[in-house]
């Protein structure tokens, strides 16, 4: 039974493990320098601006040149990297 507990415990973590590892995005050099070069206003946004964080509409996306996957907001006076599909926050860069 002991060995039956820890099987599945095992197998748990690693299957959580994996899911972690999904949610990385490596995101190419020229975006956080295109964006880090932008002087575009910062807006407000109630709330904590985090990775994974859904972004409402009210809030402008920017585009980035050649780059259809990613996005970007100053938000808060922090460069936020956003995937434009979604909204969602992909990194906050400052």
């Amino acid at each position: 039974m002991k060995i039956l507990v820890i099987s599945a415990a095992s197998l748990f973590l690693s299957l959580g493990g994996a899911a972690v590892a999904q949610t990385t995005v490596v995101v190419p050099g020229e975006v956080k320098t295109y964006v880090m070069k932008q002087e575009t206003p910062s807006v407000t946004f109630e709330g904590d601006v985090a990775v994974g964080t859904a972004l409402p509409d009210t809030v402008e996306i920017h585009t980035i040149p050649d780059q259809p996957d990613y996005g970007y907001v100053v938000v808060n006076k922090k460069r936020v990297l956003v995937n434009p599909k979604t909204r969602t926050v992909i990194e906050v860069i400052q």
